[in-house]
C-alpha cells in the first residue's frame, strides 16, 4: 500500500482469484525495486508499474498483460503498442523505465537491506522521543521504505509545514489535495481523530542515518511545540472525548 506500507497477500488473492475465474490486477508501482515480484506464482494476469518510483523518467510505465487475456484498446489510430495504444512511442522515456528496472533489480537486495535499518531507525527514534504515536499499518508485513504514523492531538498539514526543512506528506500523492482524512486510514479502523495527525515518510536511496536523526530531532521539537497550541490538546487536557466530536461536515453544517 502506497500510503501505510502494508504488503498484501497477494498470492492468496491471486489464487482467489484464479479459483474462481476472475482476471487479477496488482497496481505495483510502490513494490517494484523493493521486493520480489513473481506473476507465475502469484497468478497475477495484469500487473503496472511506474518508471518514476525506481528513479525512472516521470510519465512513464508499463503494463505486463498475461498471454491470453484479451484488452480492449482505449486508443485507436496507428496500431502502436501491438494495437493497445495507438500514438508515437515515447523512446527515451521506455529506454529510461528499462534501465532504471534493470538497476533496481540488481541493487534492490542491498538497497532494501539499508532502508530496512533506516526506517526502523526512524520507528525507533520516533517511539522513544515522542509520546502518544501510532504506527499505521502492519508493523512487519510493510515496504523497507515507509512509515506511517499518527501523533495525537498534532494536525498533519500543521506538522509538515513546521518542518520545512524535510520533505513529508499526510497521505499518498494521489489524494495530496484533499483536506479529509485519508481513507486508507478510515478502512482500517484509525479513528478520525488520528487520521487527520498522520504522516507518511518514504525514504529512498539519498536519505543515511544522519539525515534520519535529524528528522527525528525535528518531529520532537515541532509535535512538543504545535501540541501546546493545539485545540485538540487542550479539548484533551480538558476531559472531553475526542473519539465522540464530529469531523463531517455535514454535522458541522446543522
Amino acid at each position: 500500500n502506497s500510503e501505510i506500507g502494508t504488503i498484501q497477500p497477494i498470492a492468496r488473492i491471486g489464487a482467489c482469484a484464479k479459483a474462481h475465474g476472475v482476471l487479477f490486477h496488482t497496481d505495483a508501482v510502490q513494490a517494484i525495486g523493493k521486493m520480489p515480484i513473481d506473476v507465475h506464482s502469484d497468478q497475477i494476469d495484469l500487473l503496472s508499474v511506474s518508471a518514476h518510483k525506481i528513479y525512472g523518467p516521470k510519465g512513464v510505465g508499463a503494463l505486463y498483460v498475461r498471454k491470453g487475456v484479451k484488452l480492449t484498446p482505449q486508443f485507436h489510430g496507428g496500431g502502436h503498442e501491438r494495437g493497445m495504444r495507438s500514438g508515437t512511442l515515447n523512446v527515451a522515456g521506455i529506454v529510461g523505465l528499462g534501465k532504471a528496472a534493470e538497476m533496481a533489480y540488481r541493487d534492490r537486495e542491498k538497497e532494501t537491506s539499508r532502508l530496512l535499518k533506516l526506517r526502523d531507525r526512524l520507528a525507533q527514534g520516533i517511539r522513544a522521543k515522542i509520546d502518544q504515536v501510532q504506527l499505521n499499518g502492519h508493523p512487519l508485513h510493510r515496504l523497507a521504505n515507509n512509515l506511517n504514523f499518527s501523533f495525537a492531538y498534532v494536525e498533519g498539514e500543521s506538522l509538515i509545514l513546521a518542518c520545512r526543512e524535510v520533505a513529508l506528506s499526510s497521505g499518498s500523492a494521489c489524494t495530496s489535495s484533499s483536506l479529509q482524512s485519508s481513507y486508507v486510514l478510515r478502512a482500517i479502523g484509525v479513528p478520525d481523530s488520528l487520521a487527520h495527525c498522520s504522516i507518511r515518510f518514504g525514504l529512498g536511496k539519498s536519505n543515511d542515518e544522519e539525515q534520519i536523526d535529524f528528522l527525528i530531532d525535528l518531529l520532537a521539537k515541532n509535535v512538543s511545540r504545535l501540541r501546546e497550541m493545539s485545540p485538540l490538546y487542550e479539548m484533551a487536557r480538558e476531559g472531553i472525548d475526542i473519539e465522540k466530536f464530529s469531523w463531517s461536515k455535514h454535522d458541522h453544517e446543522h
